[in-house]
């Protein structure tokens, strides 16, 4: 048992350190480049702490107003997605879970595709421009968990959310979103296009101090509550009616995962766009060293998150700076080859 323990609070502890050093990594790379000691000396300084070490009095300005913002922003959606995917395979009780699969995503776009056709042609949004800046995140947000409260509300049966009529309806529902998606791609000009087709592909480019306040909230409230709902994850592992002999209360439960893990991916999505992958890729990646004890798996999964996006999104600046590939391209690559590696590996596990 101390064994297994110490295994636990190493994992967690090796993770929480990379994700140290990659933000001071990512936080000093870059047009102008911060060396890693410099990085630490301009963060310390804001605290008071002093470090012998110069640098120039732009290279703060440029960490603080352009390159910190984007790292943190990318931690927090890439914790979120983290412990989302984590949660809603627990959920399903099934490893090929993702955020995506009940609709969340989906219902995101498209509503953040509609809400780019038709933002100029309102006249409220003319009126009002701190609205007219929040009006694409907004549009995302609303969309997510509105597509999420049908779905859930659509495979409830006497009270209980049916498992795989909720499945069923988020691929119906996933079609939907998509065809009204490319319905309003057709429609769109040239301009809108390239936002449509930015967006989509997710970019954190236009993080902001503002941005990041913004969704810290819908993002800090799954952090903390997902990891206190593990336990239970762990009975209903063990199938539906052995939890509820064990004291869980299923129908709520599902209720609480279902809506906080689509406040931590709603957020991301609604100011960074749709990242795929990371949501289901990463609870993989540590459950191979954890085991599936979701008490480890959750926080292991946020900070496994974080550290992902901040590497895929310090490669998407950097491979053709000074040009920007969107960070969805990046976690896709990485992602849709350990995708098809987790299909080989549950079909001959099934063959077996």
């Amino acid at each position: 048992m101390n064994i297994k323990r110490f295994k636990h609070t190493g994992s967690i502890t090796f993770l929480g350190i990379l994700l140290v050093l990659m933000i001071i990594i990512a936080t000093g790379t870059g047009a102008m480049h911060i060396s890693p000691i410099q990085v630490v000396a301009i963060l310390l300084k804001r605290i008071g702490i002093q470090l012998p070490v110069s640098y120039e009095a732009n290279m703060e300005g440029v960490l603080w107003m352009i390159r910190l913002p984007r790292v943190v922003l990318s931690v927090l959606i890439g914790a979120g997605l983290g412990v989302a995917g984590a949660a809603l395979q627990g959920l399903f009780r099934n490893p090929l879970a993702d955020p995506g699969l009940i609709g969340i995503s989906s219902g995101a776009s498209m509503a953040a595709v509609v809400m780019i056709i038709v933002q100029h042609a309102l006249p409220v949004f003319s009126g009002f421009p701190a609205f007219n800046f929040y009006a694409l995140n907004i549009a995302a947000f609303a969309g997510a968990l509105l597509t999420t409260l049908f779905i859930f509300r659509i495979a409830r049966n006497g009270g209980q959310a049916v498992i795989s009529t909720m499945l069923l309806a988020g691929i119906a529902v996933r079609a939907l979103c998509e065809s009204v998606t490319g319905l309003m791609t057709y429609l769109a000009s040239n301009e809108q296009l390239r936002s449509i087709t930015f967006w989509s592909l997710g970019s954190l480019g236009g993080a902001s101090w503002q941005t990041v306040l913004g969704i810290t909230p819908f993002i800090v409230i799954p952090l903390i509550f997902l990891p206190r709902l593990a336990p239970a994850l762990n009975l209903l592992a063990l199938g539906e009616r052995e939890a509820m002999h064990s004291g869980v209360k299923v129908p709520q439960l599902k209720a609480i995962l279902v809506v906080l893990a689509t406040m931590a991916v709603a957020s991301g999505v609604a100011v960074a766009g749709v990242i795929g992958f990371i949501g289901l890729i990463v609870p993989h990646i540590v459950r191979q060293f954890t085991g599936p004890d979701y008490r480890i798996l959750i926080p292991g999964a946020a900070l496994s998150g974080a550290v992902l996006l901040t590497v895929a999104d310090l490669l998407c600046r950097t491979i053709v700076a000074p040009a920007e590939l969107p960070v969805g391209i990046i976690t896709a690559i990485i992602g849709a080859p350990f995708f098809l590696w987790l299909i080989i590996k549950e079909k001959r596990t099934i063959l077996a």
